[in-house]
């Protein structure tokens, strides 16, 4: 699958892939020696930022749960 992001308000039923968002995803692993509220910190925003593109009516190819699996793995949560 590619990295394909379309405008809101592109037709969605002429390319239902094109609200996808395929990745790469940005790795938060740099800051594992953080302090953990900072690390904490991070996390709620990535999920925030998240969130937001969901709203938008974006989509992504990492599924929830798996993206909560990563961003801890990688922060070290």
């Amino acid at each position: 699958m590619s990295n394909v992001i379309q405008l809101p308000g592109q037709d969605r039923a002429n390319n239902a892939l094109a609200k996808t968002i395929a990745g790469p995803w940005p790795s938060y692993a740099a800051f594992k020696g953080l302090p953990e509220r900072e690390r904490w910190v991070l996390y709620g925003s990535a999920k925030a930022y998240r969130e937001a593109l969901e709203n938008q009516g974006f989509v992504m190819a990492e599924g929830y749960d798996d993206f909560v699996r990563r961003v801890t793995r990688e922060l070290s949560l």
